[in-house]
């Protein structure tokens, strides 16, 4: 019960790496604020509170954060999961697309941190920001998507050196290739899915894609107090992938 007491936001909480996380905050006693563009959350428990929004919309989360308040009193953890991609080669790409996966990816976060920081207790808290290995590497086709990734891991720690007299503690975590539906419904686009999952699978050390459970476990280390002495790292979950 790493969490027991303690209250969570978790966003883009409908699948994925967002459920995973959601799943293990709730195993280990926390309560949980979700939110997400759906809807309805069907993997919602009748304790969790799930408030449905685009958190490009700064109305919303002002909203979503005086919600948290009355409902909560504080929140104590943070994990930003959403985000969007869209792939193009630089020179093809829409202003419109890249727009939106910058908002999506990095203003977004700035401001459910701007508005849920606040909320934090005077003992602090603890932010967890689901980056990418592209946002440390480079890729063709993925620039924007890179760019808004490197920007959220220096927002982490420019953050968690202005929070840290207040002991609330930003850090991120940097997936590499993840078995997520959005993933496998990628590779399920390609004239031959099991070679074009086995071709990318060999890019990586250790050579298979991770498991939404594992990045969730390095995302409940950043968020417990097992970790209340680390604040603006970047923990690869990337079997190796960075360390070429």
């Amino acid at each position: 019960m790493r969490l027991e007491k303690v209250t969570a936001l978790v966003t883009g909480a409908s699948s994925g790496i967002g459920e995973a996380v959601s799943s293990h905050f709730r195993r280990e006693g926390a309560r949980l604020l979700l939110t997400g563009r759906r809807e309805q959350l069907d993997t919602a428990q009748p304790d969790d509170l799930y408030v449905p929004g685009d958190l490009n919309d700064e109305g919303f989360v002002a909203r979503l954060a005086e919600q948290a308040a009355e409902s909560f009193g504080s929140v104590d953890v943070v994990v930003l999961n959403h985000g969007l991609q869209a792939s193009s080669p630089l020179s093809e790409m829409a202003y419109e697309d890249a727009k939106n996966v910058l908002h999506s990816n990095l203003l977004s976060s700035f401001l459910v941190m701007k508005h849920f920081a606040p909320l934090m207790p005077e003992a602090g808290g603890s932010f967890v920001l689901i980056g990418s290995r592209l946002g440390m590497v480079g890729m063709p086709g993925e620039v924007l998507y890179s760019a808004a990734k490197g920007g959220l891991i220096m927002l982490a720690k420019g953050a968690a050196i202005e929070w840290a007299p207040r002991n609330i503690r930003v850090n991120v975590v940097a997936p590499g290739l993840t078995a997520t539906p959005v993933i496998d419904a990628s590779f399920q686009r390609r004239s031959d899915p099991e070679a074009y999952r086995r071709q990318r699978e060999s890019q990586i050390p250790l050579q298979r894609l991770a498991t939404p459970e594992e990045v969730a476990n390095a995302v409940l280390f950043l968020a417990s107090s097992e970790s209340s002495y680390i604040t603006g790292a970047v923990l690869p979950v990337d079997g190796g992938y960075t360390a070429f």
